[in-house]
């Protein structure tokens, strides 16, 4: 309107300068408390960012990511970051899911990053070897799927000159997030172990292109966990009359990889029933899995099998036991054979899971077997059977350069490592609870990061102050065999040119019903995806990377 003058300019002198003054200060207010409120995101701790409920990030200095259980460990680990803080040394990080809504999954989150803290601290504790490891924990949030901010963030840490991030480690589940995680930080140059992912999809294929050029494993993949358990049951496991395969249709890199495994096991004698599906919703979600395991059990009462190869996750794996033990074929015993996932099996079964599988009897009619990666009670066994049989052709004690180092160097590091729990305990280390072996996370974990350090300690130069390279460490992997063998706690592991264990023997474990209130887990063997032991001083034979 034309002559329109603003009420402000209507006012005395005075009056248009304090209104203006109270514009400015209303700016101000905005630029300081309203856009960055928008533009800032809301985080848990310093440098974790809270999305959809988790605390995604990582972390050095004792965050437990809002999980209670890990707590004391997470400050053990932070307590060792500050002793070797003005010691030569380097970042590693350990990506794992850090929260859950699980009980069960919290706990396994602790017996990971015990292993962690353990290996760490073994790493860090030779005389004048260095670099020593600083550990940070990295949360990719659940089933990983916040992992690109995650790895954003290592990537970073990687090309600072103050962090020295020269490899990670960890990733526990075999999916889809995790494969690009990994893809992305190797064809970045940045080496990664995994030390608990058992998919053939995340692995390098011998005399090929590396799809991820820099990745190193220490435990077999699903083909080779089932090449293991076939050759180990012998003629049982390969009869087809006797056997059916169960699987998961839901896409599940780790369901599929071990599906595609155990239909690869050459079978014998006349057809047996056709592979068995059902479709779970997630990982940890039961949804009607409990109405298709009716079906697929009834079918299966109406077969000659008795042994089940099952290939989906471990709650499925739980379900299904249960549902096959109810059955009214109740004459026969079954055998659920499994990967490397049913390792969490039985710190989830209830007193009640376990009489319904001994049934009314008291005899066990579900038995569980699985390839775990390792399992404490191997070396002792395998080492007593093997000089009971070399007494028994020989007539008299073999010597200490005539027993197996196949299986006394695992026994070794085994001993090792329950020392140094049992003087990490006396030192007052508060670590959330006693270590438990039987489930093989903590000594695989406890592997991974004493690989990690001995790749780091064999590319470091004679200036101790010099970093090794991102380069450095991630041509090491495949040098880390024969003469530079890893004495791990769940056996030799001698790296090919791929980054793969070769012949790494599994655990033949039985989670068995038994009679008392909670069953038990019990080691019956070794199985080896070759068929044999691993060479003498793991040497490598030719042709194989």
């Amino acid at each position: 309107m034309p002559g329109w003058i603003p009420r402000w300019n209507r006012l005395p002198r005075w009056g248009r300068i304090l209104y203006a003054l109270a514009g400015v200060a209303v700016l101000v207010a905005a630029g300081v408390y309203g856009i960055p409120a928008i533009q800032r995101p809301d985080t848990c701790h310093d440098g974790i960012e809270k999305i959809g409920g988790e605390c995604i990030g990582v972390d050095g200095a004792g965050y437990d990511f809002g999980t209670p259980e890990i707590s004391a460990v997470v400050k053990a680990i932070s307590e060792e970051n500050k002793r070797i803080a003005k010691q030569p040394h380097v970042t590693v990080a350990m990506v794992l899911p850090l929260q859950s809504t699980t009980a069960g999954l919290r706990r396994q989150m602790r017996s990971d990053l015990q292993g962690a803290y353990l290996g760490q601290r073994q790493a860090n504790s030779g005389v004048g070897q260095v670099p020593r490891i600083r550990l940070v924990l990295a949360n990719p949030g659940m089933s990983y799927r916040h992992q690109d901010k995650v790895v954003d963030a290592l990537l970073d840490m990687a090309q600072s000159e103050r962090d020295k991030l020269r490899a990670v480690t960890g990733f526990n589940l075999t999916l889809d997030a995790t494969e690009k995680a990994v893809a992305r930080l190797t064809e970045s140059g940045v080496p990664v172990l995994a030390s608990r992912i058992s998919g053939d999809g995340i692995a390098n294929v011998e005399g090929r292109k590396q799809r991820f050029p820099g990745l190193a494993r220490i435990i077999p993949t699903n083909g080779d966990a089932a090449k293991a358990l076939a050759n180990f049951n012998g003629e049982r496991g390969r009869e087809d009359a006797r056997s059916v395969l169960v699987y998961d249709t839901r896409p599940d890199a780790y369901a599929q990889s071990l599906a595609s495994a155990f239909r690869g096991i050459k079978e014998t004698g006349p057809a047996g029933p056709a592979d068995m599906s059902f479709e779970s919703p997630g990982i940890d979600e039961a949804g009607s899995t409990g109405s298709q395991f009716e079906q697929i059990a009834n079918n299966i009462c109406g077969s000659a099998a008795d042994t089940v190869y099952f290939a989906g996750r471990t709650l499925h794996l739980r379900i299904f036991a249960l549902t096959l033990a109810k059955q009214t074929c109740a004459d026969r015993h079954f055998t659920l054979i499994s990967g490397s996932d049913a390792a969490s099996l039985r710190q989830n079964m209830s007193e009640k899971d376990w009489a319904q599988l001994r049934g009314e009897d008291g005899g066990a009619k579900v038995t569980v077997q699985y390839a775990a990666p390792a399992h404490p009670a191997a070396w002792n066994i395998e080492l007593a059977a093997w000089t009971k049989q070399w007494k028994k052709s020989h007539h008299r004690e073999p010597t200490a350069s005539e027993l197996p180092q196949y299986l006394t160097e695992p026994k070794a590091a085994l001993d090792g490592l329950n020392d140094l729990i049992e003087s990490t305990s006396k030192a007052g280390t508060n670590l959330g609870s006693t270590p438990n072996l039987e489930d093989s996370r903590t000594m695989l974990v406890y592997d991974g990061l004493v690989t990690v350090g001995t790749a780091l300690h064999e590319v470091q130069g004679n200036d101790a102050e010099h970093a090794p390279s991102l380069t450095d460490v991630r041509q090491e992997w495949s040098k880390l065999q024969s003469v530079h063998r890893v004495r791990g706690t769940s056996g030799l592991i001698c790296l090919t040119s791929g980054g793969n264990p070769y012949d790494k023997p599994v655990a033949v474990v039985e989670l068995n019903p038994g009679q008392g209130v909670r069953g038990s887990l019990k080691f019956v063997g070794l199985g080896w995806p070759t068929g044999k032991e691993q060479p003498k001083n793991c040497v490598i034979p030719s042709g194989t990377s």
